[in-house]
């Protein structure tokens, strides 16, 4: 069983960075891999950035070049810097661990609202 908790999750005017926190709890985090997601209202929860037990990462266009996802596995944490923000990034960010289909959770999720 792993439990997730995100935080970093905030307000900040547009240009500015956040940087969101994924923390895990239980054993053999290290051979997750993980993904960030996002929900903004109305909308449907879509794939923002993930890292395999490998170090691997994947990004969704629309962030490519402003996102970065890292993991420290001695820390059971994964990261999402995100730079550049813009309005249309505000949504709640969900954090994803999986190891197959049969192990998969999220967290509970962090808001974070980019308006001037």
């Amino acid at each position: 069983q792993v439990q997730l908790v995100e935080s970093g999750g905030g307000l900040v005017q547009p240009g500015g960075s956040l940087r969101l926190s994924c923390v895990a709890s239980g054993s053999f985090f290290s051979i997750y891999a993980v993904d960030w997601y996002r929900q903004a209202p109305g909308k449907q929860r879509e794939l923002v950035a993930g890292i395999t037990s490998g170090g691997s990462t994947n990004y969704a266009d629309s962030v490519k070049g402003r996102f970065t996802i890292s993991r420290d596995n001695a820390m059971n944490t994964v990261y999402l810097q995100m730079n550049s923000l813009k309005p249309e990034d505000t949504a709640v960010y969900y954090c994803k661990a999986s190891r197959s289909v049969n192990y998969v959770y999220w967290g509970q999720g962090t808001q974070v609202t980019v308006s001037s």
